[in-house]
């Protein structure tokens, strides 16, 4: 099996690579836990407190990308294929370089290096050299003195192109590997193969009372960000590149930069102005960041590139398609044996995220299941469209609704209710996973009585009347990946945190707030611990030339890891202030308490109290300018094979969703009711912050399930296979606030040792189950099983007409029933 991952006879990391050392650097460990509010009660954390942001951007004064302008600034296009595949037989730029406002024209000869986020699959250059991999990849592009005479200018350039077969699909890459995607792969259109098997699952399927075989086709979806990628350049006079870029992960940009433009990196300056919205979409480098650097490079001037609606979709990086075929069994008494599962992915033209997206598809299938024995084979192949990467959720969405569907069929197979089954195999808290992973906290089982107390699922479930129904389906997620994108033994975050004599904080960190509220994460945490007000904190954050780095948000790592950061910089400052303080009032320090601006000791605190900021000021004069550092590195995790380290991570979070659907047998419309979501969120630093994510995941999830396609044609006019259908925000569907169903969140507390306080992530997991739970749902209304996605009338309606729908649901009822007088027998 070229190119497979194997659990047994292979080293753990490959030869030639350097992986960080197993005695890495270990976060400090303080006597009193990271969990504990500092003065014995939170003060500002577990309150639902605004975000730090929010006032700039509901007024319209948060600045973004493409707000900023700069003197004698030019305005930057690409060209972009309207081929899928082809090769590249000449460009003539020279009627373009001749138009008057023309400033410059580059191809992909002036930018040659090839970059990519995981340093192994590097396989993009910026603008394509000699073969372009779908429509719309990037061939050339213009700087000009606006945007309409760049535009202009991109019709006058001339391509020659050789058109090549297109690869569409899974099916006609394993088919016809001599029509090369991607000339870095070493086995046909193979970008990624991955085999791992843990335990014996043919006999424990074979020792299984009954088992579910059952294909699923999870349709690709993308990320809809309101704002679209722009970046601004400058290369000034003394050499000195800066990139204000509506990135997400700055750090990798600033190093992408660097080695494509062959710039040393302390001569490049990444800045993150307010980005509106990512989902993931914007957690690599792409062409613009290049170009716009490149051209500023020969100009001498800044330059700005913009990308349209229709470019957004053509830049992608969104969720793989996947096909899933599992085998899965169960016992009697409910009791999971085992799981093999095959798994075909649709990874576009390049690699991106694709190594781990291949593992992802299986390293986290098992939990929040205590499965002893499983098995995946999963491969990526390339294809000649946009290529896919991580979208919220990143490569377990996907698995995870084919085995929520997988835990119905079985539930009913044995007569139990599918709540019951997922409460009888739930893992335990401080475990680990058959695969290696470490569990810490564990509140799925919480979840899973919240959601049917809640939802009422006793009264519904095959209860209500046809049309209408109720599904469940649970699932974990990471609070920060183990995995290092490029290896190295340093801090993954790190904090600076500066106090000033006025009574004023300052937090200088590479975090990337994309709308989640990670820097008023970080202004919480300065508040409990220093007894500051929101108003006294100031974050200055993803700027690679003044704040340390964070590798940015991705994993859901940004409140666990920075967070720890930030905790562990505010407690050393802390402490000297209540040193200070104890010195002065000759008290114990823990005596000393810092709350709402004020610091007083316990012991007396009507004669021993002044403000915070005078506080400040005696700990200055006792010893020196107020400043310290922190830094998160999370501990050696994964299990010990080639592969362990993806989807190991320093906390899991745990959701379980009900949704209940109505649904139109005349015409196959679904309108999902309502959603309760129960998450595990550790500690809720900011409940209705916390909220917002679950609600917003279950909406992104509710999307995917009903209406999102990426849809690509198969011909059209002046194109050959591979053009998107609808690259815009009016035919690419996405429910409005007329669709959403209403969400009902239900935080769930318990406390992770290791997290800030207690906490972990709220951001991607609470997506997961929404997609089971609709299919679900649909199969308790209709009787028809939704192995498909979208579910949208049309594929309900062939599902409906494909068999006797009305038989099976009035089957699955009887059942039920049966069952219920069969319990209340035995308890007679």
């Amino acid at each position: 099996m070229s190119g497979s991952s194997r659990r047994s006879g292979t080293p753990r990391v490959p030869s030639g690579r350097a992986m960080p050392n197993d005695d890495r650097l270990t976060p400090p460990v303080w006597p009193e836990g990271r969990t504990l509010p500092p003065g014995g009660a939170f003060s500002t954390i577990g309150r639902r407190n605004r975000k730090i942001e929010g006032l700039a951007k509901v007024t319209g004064r948060a600045m973004y990308a493409d707000d900023l302008t700069l003197p004698r600034m030019l305005h930057g296009k690409l060209k972009r294929s309207i081929h899928a595949h082809a090769r590249i037989r000449s460009i003539d730029a020279s009627e373009a370089l001749e138009m008057p406002g023309v400033h410059a024209v580059i191809t992909g000869r002036d930018l040659p290096t090839r970059y990519g986020i995981i340093p192994w699959t590097e396989d993009e250059q910026a603008l394509c050299e000699n073969k372009v991999g779908y429509v719309g990849d990037a061939i050339a592009a213009v700087a000009a003195d606006s945007e309409l005479i760049a535009e202009e200018a991109l019709k006058r350039i001339r391509v020659d192109y050789e058109v090549l077969p297109a690869v569409a699909d899974i099916d006609t890459a394993f088919a016809h590997p001599e029509w090369k995607v991607n000339e870095t792969s070493k086995d046909g259109n193979i970008s990624k193969q991955v085999f791992l098997e843990f335990g014996d699952v043919e006999r424990a399927l074979a020792a299984s009372d009954a088992t579910v075989e059952c294909e699923y086709w999870y349709e690709g979806s993308t990320h809809t960000p309101i704002e679209p990628h722009c970046c601004l350049a400058e290369f000034d006079a003394t050499g000195f590149l800066t990139v204000w870029s509506s990135t997400q992960v700055a750090h990798y940009l600033h190093r992408d930069l660097a080695k494509v433009l062959e710039l040393p990196t302390q001569r490049v300056r990444v800045i993150q102005p307010v980005v509106g919205g990512a989902f993931g979409g914007k957690s690599e480098s792409f062409s613009l960041e290049f170009c716009a650097s490149k051209l500023s490079m020969i100009t001498g001037r800044p330059v700005k590139i913009l990308y349209t609606r229709e470019e957004v979709f053509y830049a992608h990086r969104g969720r793989h398609p996947m096909r899933l075929r599992y085998r899965t069994g169960v016992k009697r008494d409910g009791t999971l044996t085992g799981v093999d599962a095959k798994i075909a992915i649709d990874g576009g033209a390049y690699s991106s995220f694709g190594l781990v997206t291949t593992y992802y598809s299986g390293q986290l299938l098992t939990a929040p299941y205590d499965l002893g024995t499983y098995r995946f084979d999963s491969t990526r192949v390339f294809t000649n469209k946009p290529c896919c990467g991580p979208k919220r959720g990143h490569g377990s969405v996907q698995p995870r609704f084919a085995f929520e569907c997988q835990l119905d069929k079985l539930a009913e197979k044995i007569g139990m209710d599918p709540i019951e089954l997922r409460r009888r195999n739930t893992m335990r808290a401080n475990s680990r996973t058959v695969n290696g992973m470490r569990v810490t906290s564990n509140g799925f089982p919480q979840c899973l009585d919240a959601v049917e107390r809640s939802s009422g699922w006793g009264e519904k479930f095959r209860r209500m009347p046809y049309g209408r129904g109720v599904g469940v389906a649970g699932s974990m997620y990471i609070s920060g990946t183990n995995y290092c994108i490029y290896p190295n033994e340093m801090p993954q975050s790190a904090v600076q945190l500066k106090l000033d004599r006025s009574g004023r904080a300052t937090v200088f960190c590479g975090i990337s707030d994309i709308g989640q509220g990670a820097e008023s994460v970080l202004a919480y945490i300065v508040c409990e611990e220093l007894g500051l007000e929101l108003r006294d904190v100031r974050v200055v954050a993803a700027d690679t030339d003044l704040t340390p780095v964070d590798l940015g948000s991705y994993s859901s790592r940004e409140t666990f890891m920075c967070g720890n950061a930030c905790l562990d910089a505010a407690r050393k400052l802390r402490r000297e202030i209540a040193a200070t303080l104890a010195g002065a009032w000759g008290c114990e320090t823990s005596q000393v308490t810092l709350a709402g601006g004020v610091a007083c000791s316990t012991r007396d605190p009507e004669r021993e109290h002044m403000s915070v900021k005078e506080a400040f000021q005696r700990t200055e004069a006792r010893v020196g300018t107020l400043g310290s550092v922190g830094w998160y590195q999370s501990p050696k995790l994964g299990g010990d094979y080639r592969g362990g380290t993806i989807g190991a991570s320093p906390a899991y979070s745990f959701t379980a969703h009900v949704a209940e659907v109505e649904c139109d047998v005349e015409t196959g419309f679904v309108e999902v009711k309502k959603i309760w979501i129960a998450h595990d969120c550790g500690r809720a630093l900011n409940p209705v912050s916390v909220e917002g994510q679950m609600e917003g995941s279950a909406y992104m999830g509710f999307a995917e399930a009903l209406m999102e396609a990426q849809v690509f044609k198969p011909a059209a006019t002046h194109h050959g296979p591979g053009l998107h259908h609808g690259p815009s925000l009016l035919d690419y569907r996405i429910p409005t606030s007329l669709d959403t169903p209403e969400l009902e969140s239900l935080i769930i507390e318990s406390v992770d040792p290791e997290g800030p306080y207690g906490a972990k992530e709220a951001g991607e997991g609470p997506l997961h189950p929404s997609v089971p739970a609709i299919a679900n749902a649909i199969y308790d209304a209709l009787g028809i099983r939704c192995d498909r996605l979208p579910f949208d009338p049309p594929a309900v309606l062939r599902l409906l007409r494909a068999g006797d729908a009305r038989a099976r649901w009035q089957a699955a009822r009887s059942q039920a029933a049966r069952g219920e007088s069969a319990r209340a027998g035995r308890s007679c």
